[in-house]
């Protein structure tokens, strides 16, 4: 479960406003934990847009904040089926953490691009916009080694889709396997 982000402000910020035309401005934040305020990238409607949001939610009947939903269900559970139709957004980061055990004790990987690019995390935007929840997705073969799950990873060119497209073309995007290779360290 992606628990933890690695926000690196630059060269990130420059790589979204060159991929995407945005002017995007984040803070470098090396472990950035549930609750916390993530940039993403969101829509007002005509445009691209940033917005600060806090990573998880508390609803009534959890134990523990939500920080992830599956893409495999997202659109059918009650919890998220609305804001997987109508408030889709994108968490921008420079990497991601999971935990293997070994030996009896719990080792952190960073998974990163080679090239240290931006990855885009498909997410959702709940509590009126106000708050984020990521999706994950079964593994590929790489991050397998580590993790039941990895972060639903979309790529540059079809982030506008996942945002401001329809609920077809959001669907056609949470099957696709993100097969570049990753850094891990």
């Amino acid at each position: 479960m992606c628990g933890r982000l690695n926000v690196i402000d630059d060269p990130l910020c420059n790589i979204i406003c060159e991929q995407l035309g945005l002017n995007f401005y984040t803070h470098s934040n090396n472990d950035l934990r549930p609750t916390e305020q993530v940039a993403c990238l969101a829509s007002d409607g005509s445009k691209l847009q940033q917005r600060n949001l806090a990573w998880g939610i508390k609803p009534d009947w959890a134990k523990r904040v939500i920080i992830n939903a599956q893409a495999e269900t997202v659109s059918q559970k009650p919890t998220f089926a609305s804001s997987f139709q109508f408030s889709r957004v994108i968490v921008p980061c420079s990497g991601w953490y999971e935990w293997r055990e070994e030996q009896g004790r719990k080792v952190k990987y960073l998974f990163e691009q080679p090239n240290k690019g931006a990855l885009y995390m498909a997410a959702i935007a709940l509590e009126n916009n106000s708050k984020v929840v990521t999706l994950t997705t079964k593994p590929n073969p790489q991050c397998a080694q580590y993790h039941h799950r990895m972060p639903l990873l979309i790529d540059a060119n079809h982030v506008l889709n996942w945002i401001t497209g329809t609920v077809e073309q959001a669907h056609s995007l949470l099957s696709v396997e993100y097969n570049q290779t990753l850094t891990i360290s």
